[in-house]
């Protein structure tokens, strides 16, 4: 016995259940239909035909009974298999054409090629050959608002073969058209069930039923009457049903489907998708600015702060904290302190304002008095001349250097105030040197408006009756071990003079605190923009769910052709990451644009290249994790159904 191709037992479809009233379209159909039969089922509108044809084209499933297609059991596959059972063996004709609109029709016909893995050039090809043979040479570029009904109808015909189309499905071919292009596609029907496919027409015209060489006729979701089998002269081979592959279109096949497509959504709703990308170029563009601006800031911080902060501690004496006299601070003290491995460089500090007089010019100025290794621990180099060494520490040598702004006080409009005398107090100094600009500290001290001189000379000439430094400033051999080495120094001195009559400032730590505090404020400004990335990302979602929304028909169209779940989901999620992949690029774009015109208006900006990489990935991430949800909903919407949407 000849196995049937398609077989129904029992078959009852009902929709509606739970709080919607129940309703049975189909009342137990029996029935078999073998290949390269010519098949038409007639009946009045609402009869059930089109939803026989939905499961007979395995776009829906029956509530109850049995359906084997060439003998095997359709209930025992799944999506995937369903999808490539429509993609290998069945081909839709639809009253309503159901052609993409965005769509050539040559790419309208390449779509079911696409899911079955087929090469660019072969799905031209094939393509291009069907719309030939079907008169439609010169349309295959035009898009389906440009085609009559007929060629429209002739289009989906040839989108039903590009795959073979062993079984044709036609719902109402006819229905839409005159009566000169429906006698064109019946035409082309017979000449397919001539060929061997097996041709299942569905209509409510009986003129038209009765050209198939089988009539079924469908009253009320029964079967009323079967002029019985034929027996066709050729029929095309199956399918082979094991073989159905695991992969249908081909990654880079179906990105690129994808990609062209989004751009042409994009298009099309220029509007909603430039705001869209707004939300993630002000994402992109704020996160790069924030982190630069912030680094830029940081690293002004450094060079401004560095040479007094990183590795700078302040050593004085105070009276101790249990009461009694003011700690005095020695020469042994220092050298002891010196001596830890910790230490690089001890400069013991006199310093106040003092009246400095160079001819007519006086002014009241603070005057430095410190040890040579001044330009080393603060990291500050001479502009002119040089600053003194230790043999004039040592012989008490009356030179002076002078700060910046000193220099324009004293010295206006001299072009070099080498050998030139001040006299500080009432102790003449020969300058010997000028400072580059330094600017203020982060505790108010203006070094530019000070003058140096040698500590040793400070005593004997200006402060006579100091008796100990003001101060003194260590420098630490590193910033690592700023902390070791303040402890080191309390324990010494502590063990030195037996109470703790001294304070230590220090100065690497407030600086650190500085470089914490700019940090947090360069984490939060960079968080605050990273949030119009997730406004962003909702905006992507938003027009992804509308997206889906208004192209449900065109998923019903994919699904109908051989697309399977995953390849509507992983179409949408690729749109959405294109969507947001364009954000990212001119959201980069615009971010290095408004970091250089901030460079030129003397704001520093410092751009990070893991900054630019990790707000980009951002962008992609955000498509990818805002995209899914819209791209899930698409690849679970049910065929039928979404063949019904508008």
């Amino acid at each position: 016995m000849v196995t049937p191709l398609i077989e129904l037992s029992g078959i009852r479809k009902r929709y509606g259940g739970g709080d919607r009233p129940e309703v049975e379209v189909l009342h137990g159909i029996d029935l078999c239909i073998f290949s390269g039969e010519f098949v038409a089922f007639v009946g009045a509108s609402g009869s059930g035909k089109s939803t026989l044809m939905n499961l007979i084209g395995c776009l829906d499933r029956p509530s109850e009974g049995r359906y084997r297609f060439a003998g095997r059991d359709v209930a025992d596959f799944d999506a995937d298999r369903l999808a490539w059972l429509r993609r290998e063996a069945f081909g839709f004709v639809f009253q309503g054409y159901h052609l993409i609109a965005s769509e050539t029709a040559r790419e309208n016909v390449e779509v079911p090629a696409l899911y079955a893995g087929l090469p660019e050039d072969e799905r031209r090809r094939r393509a291009s050959a069907l719309l030939e043979r079907l008169g439609l040479g010169g349309r295959q570029d035009n898009r389906p608002n440009q085609l009559s009904g007929g060629q429209q109808q002739r289009v989906s015909i040839a989108r039903a073969l590009v795959n073979g189309g062993r079984i044709i499905l036609a719902d109402e071919p006819t229905g839409a058209l005159d009566s000169h292009s429906g006698a064109e596609v019946m035409a082309l029907l017979h000449e397919l069930a001539a060929a061997g496919h097996t041709v299942i027409l569905i209509t409510h015209d009986r003129d038209v039923a009765a050209q198939a060489k089988r009539v079924i006729e469908i009253h009320d979701g029964r079967i009323t009457h079967d002029s019985g089998p034929s027996t066709p002269s050729t029929v095309l081979p199956l399918p082979e049903l094991d073989g159905a592959p695991e992969h249908s279109a081909g990654l880079r096949d179906e990105l690129v489907e994808a990609t062209r497509t989004a751009w042409r959504a994009m298009r099309m709703n220029r509007g909603r998708t430039g705001l869209t990308l707004l939300g993630i170029i002000i994402g992109v563009a704020s996160v790069i600015l924030m982190l630069a601006i912030g680094e830029g800031a940081r690293q002004r911080i450094v060079e401004q702060l560095g040479s007094m902060g990183t590795t700078i501690m302040y050593l004085g004496s105070k009276p101790p904290a249990s009461g009694g006299p003011v700690g005095t601070i020695s020469e042994d003290d220092l050298e002891a302190v010196q001596g830890l491995a910790e230490i690089r460089r001890v400069m013991p500090v006199i310093g106040d304002p003092i009246l400095v007089r160079h001819g007519n010019v006086e002014r009241t100025i603070y005057v430095f008095a410190g040890s040579e290794a001044l330009p080393q621990i603060f990291r500050w180099p001479v502009k002119h001349g040089r600053f003194f060494n230790s043999r004039e520490h040592a012989e008490m040598a009356p030179v002076v250097v002078v700060g910046n702004k000193a220099y324009q006080y004293f010295f206006p409009g001299v072009a070099n105030p080498i050998g030139r005398h001040l006299l500080i107090g009432n102790a003449p100094f020969e300058v010997i040197g000028v400072m580059s600009s330094r600017g203020a500290d982060g505790w108010g001290q203006n070094y530019d408006d000070m003058v140096f001189i040698p500590y040793r000379a400070g005593r004997a000439r200006v402060y006579k009756t100091q008796t100990q430094p003001d101060y003194t400033v260590i420098d630490v051999v590193s910033p690592a071990v700023v902390e070791t080495a303040e402890t080191a120094i309390s324990r010494l001195l502590t063990d030195r003079h037996g109470r703790e009559d001294f304070g230590i400032g220090n100065a690497a730590a407030k600086v650190k605190a500085e470089m914490r505090t700019r940090d947090a404020m360069t984490v939060m400004l960079s968080l605050i923009a990273a949030v119009s990335l997730v406004v962003g990302g909702i905006g992507v979602m938003n027009v992804m769910l509308m997206t889906v929304r208004e192209r449900t028909r065109e998923i019903g169209i994919r699904m109908a052709t051989g697309a399977r779940q995953r390849d509507i989901q992983r179409q949408f999620l690729t749109e959405a990451v294109l969507i947001a992949l364009s954000g990212g690029l001119i959201g980069v774009a615009a971010g290095l644009t408004i970091g250089g015109a901030l460079l030129l208006w003397g704001i520093p900006v410092v751009f990070s290249l893991s900054a630019i990489v990790g707000a980009f990935a951002c962008a992609i991430a955000t498509g990818l994790i805002f995209g899914w949800l819209p791209a899930r909903q698409a690849s679970r919407l049910d065929p039928v159904v979404a063949l019904a949407g508008e």
